[in-house]
């Protein structure tokens, strides 16, 4: 169900961070959902399970997730998926976003003022299209 790929500049972190909220936003895990322990997961994934149990304890501080002792990880009811609370929250899930995105472009031979340029006329064609 996540997926986490090595070859990725993507910190896993981050990557497995966006795989359990994709899978939330796309219905594979509903509410009330038990994820699998961290060790299952990360043997699964071949992690460490530290990265594991930092990905779950960040998704429980965002509203996402909530352990319950003996229990387990679960997915909350009404999880914040996209509300991030803190500008230092917004940098750590944008940062590798753009990171990406300039790497690929660079890899394609598209300039970063090329890119800039693009994100400015979509902006502006999504402002103009939503009043």
């Amino acid at each position: 169900m996540f997926a986490v790929d090595a070859a990725d500049p993507t910190p896993i972190y981050a990557q497995l961070e966006r795989s359990i909220r994709a899978a939330i936003a796309s219905g594979a895990l509903a509410t009330g959902d038990k994820l699998p322990t961290v060790r299952r997961l990360a043997v699964d994934l071949h992690v460490n399970p530290n990265t594991v149990a930092k990905v779950y304890a960040a998704l429980e501080r965002a509203g996402v997730l909530a352990t319950r002792r003996g229990a387990g990880t679960f997915v909350r009811e009404n999880p914040s998926l996209t509300t991030v609370t803190s500008r230092r929250d917004r940098d750590r899930e944008l940062r590798p976003l753009v990171d990406r995105l300039f790497a690929d472009a660079v890899a394609v031979g598209i300039s970063f003022s090329e890119v800039v340029q693009y994100i400015h006329d979509f902006a502006a064609r999504h402002a103009s299209a939503s009043t």
